[in-house]
């Protein structure tokens, strides 16, 4: 079943690879499902179920003119949860994905979700306001979508440096691997890249972190640029209350690829308890 009908009857490609205790692998921006290449295989060899999907209006997921939100993409996540029938899963967000397992865990109540994960997330808040000030001004994201909208391919092939770590002690990958990260990201509609930006920029996910009701995990690292540990990783860990927080030092944003037997290990860890 490579794709499920979602939230608006709109097509998502799902993978679906391996037997066992389930658990779900969800995309950061501007990426799509084979971004948990270092993750999903292992996961499956070591007897898990590795279910990842592409988000609607990336990767191989029909690309719908709007539904960029976070109550219609935490549907689409809920289609898949019920078509394949996933009971007693874990659910993982990687980052921009943090907004559709915080999403669920309220709107769907959390249900047929055993454990959860939040992987370099922009969980809780991302937008610099009174009550949040360690977030980042409006401008950011209003820089984003303007050089979106002028030089996509440049931005985006420029936006994997930072991404990566590049240049830095505990960061940065191949040549191949930002290749193969932009390639995924010219996959994506323009119009959904852009509308994201929103909805991972803008969207207060606060209301959404006493929802949380299983032991949760929350990575990321220490030296992300792209979406600082204060405003989101620590932040969320204080508010979800069975929430272990594990900070890589120095790591980058990208630390699925970075930091990838780490990270496998701290999510089988996770599996296991």
């Amino acid at each position: 079943m490579p794709y499920i009908k979602g939230a608006k009857d709109t097509d998502i490609y799902v993978k679906d690879w391996g037997e066992g205790r389930p658990i779900v692998l969800i995309h950061g921006w501007p990426l799509n499902a084979d971004s948990w290449e270092y993750q999903a295989v292992p996961l499956a060899e070591a007897g898990y179920r590795v279910v990842s999907y592409d988000r609607r209006g990336f990767g191989r997921s029909a690309q719908p003119w709007d539904g960029y939100d976070y109550d219609t993409m935490s549907d689409d996540l809920a289609a898949v949860m019920k078509a394949l029938n996933l009971e007693d899963a874990t659910i993982a967000g990687f980052s921009m994905a943090g907004g559709e397992v915080s999403r669920y865990m309220s709107r769907h109540d959390g249900k047929r979700v055993a454990k959860a994960a939040l992987i370099s997330s922009i969980a809780p808040y991302m937008l610099q306001t009174d009550t949040n000030p360690d977030g980042a001004p409006g401008d950011v994201f209003d820089g984003i979508k303007d050089g979106l909208r002028k030089d996509r391919q440049q931005f985006l092939m420029d936006f994997f440096k930072d991404f990566y770590g590049q240049g830095t002690d505990a960061g940065g990958v191949s040549d191949g691997v930002l290749h193969w990260s932009w390639q995924m990201a010219m996959m994506g509609s323009p119009k959904a890249t852009i509308d994201c930006v929103d909805a991972f920029g803008r969207t207060d996910l606060r209301p959404d972190m006493e929802a949380f009701n299983v032991p949760t995990l929350v990575v990321h690292g220490t030296g992300d640029q792209t979406v600082p540990i204060d405003a989101t990783g620590r932040q969320a860990a204080k508010l979800i209350s069975n929430a272990t927080l594990k900070e890589y030092d120095g790591a980058p944003h990208g630390l699925t690829a970075t930091h990838a037997s780490q990270l496998t290990s701290d999510l089988v860890e996770l599996l296991k308890s």
